[in-house]
């Protein structure tokens, strides 16, 4: 007896066992199931990732549950597209943090400045604690690239300036000496927070030489390897900060400005 074969042959037969396609899925439950994905192989930050129609079949989905699930995780930092390239495993960001903690100030400058406040503070304990803990686990007594970045900041002080960019460089060499590069992803996050926040803030005549002297104080702690000193010139320079919070805004209300770009860490 001859039995008629369905339009399509062998393929029609084979795609006929798949199971349907799971569309009821929610978005949350497949982006789990999407990084659960990327554990069990084992992937990396920065490794590729499977192409769109392989995720389909991988995962028995269909595009637009897929595109949706994969925009979220793009949204957190778990997944980065680059185009023309593909998609890959996402680099740790606190990008969304930054920008909660700018809105947020921008929010504490209109009620009186109390979170940006508990911001610098909160930097100010970090920063204590990471000196203290340099100082007690670190040995290295080469401290080249910051006298170097001393002299930068020196130079700008003939010149009337002070940069965020210098600044900002001394701090992250300083810690940058711990091997733990969490450290400075998460100070720079305030570091971006208070960058962004700059043009909100009333103007203020900022002494260049000043600030020269309270990076001195230490770097001179840090080479005499002194705690007591290193904390101590570190409470003396957030009370720099601080000075410039306290002054009162005088200026007119503005509308909203332009975003700035983040400085790089020189």
């Amino acid at each position: 007896m001859t039995v008629d074969r369905p339009p399509g042959g062998d393929a029609y037969l084979r795609n006929s066992r798949r199971p349907p396609l799971v569309r009821s899925n929610s978005s949350l439950d497949l982006q789990e199931r999407i990084k659960a994905l990327i554990l069990e192989r084992r992937l990396a930050a920065g490794e590729p990732l499977p192409t769109e129609f392989e995720l389909m079949n991988e995962l028995n989905v269909s595009r637009n549950p897929l595109r949706e699930a994969l925009k979220a995780l793009q949204a957190v930092g778990v997944v980065e597209v680059r185009r023309g390239f593909g998609m890959y495993v996402g680099q740790l960001s606190l990008g969304g943090l930054v920008d909660e903690l700018t809105f947020h100030g921008r929010l504490s400058l209109q009620t009186g400045r109390e979170s940006l406040l508990q911001l610098v503070e909160l930097r100010e304990i970090l920063e204590r604690g990471l000196i203290e803990y340099l100082l007690e686990n670190r040995s290295e007594t080469d401290l080249t690239e910051l006298e170097s970045v001393l002299a930068r900041m020196e130079e700008e002080a003939v010149h009337g300036t002070h940069s965020d960019e210098t600044d900002r460089a001394f701090h992250e060499l300083l810690y940058g000496r711990l091997g733990n590069p969490l450290v400075n992803r998460v100070l720079g996050a305030f570091w971006d927070a208070l960058h962004e926040l700059q043009s909100d803030l009333p103007p203020i005549a900022e002494d260049p030489f000043a600030m020269v002297h309270r990076h001195r104080q230490i770097y001179e702690a840090v080479r005499r390897r002194s705690q007591k000193a290193a904390v101590a010139a570190m409470v003396e320079h957030f009370a720099g900060i601080r000075e410039r919070l306290a002054v009162p805004d005088t200026r007119a209300p503005l509308g909203p400005r332009p975003r700035r770009g983040r400085p790089t860490p020189a």
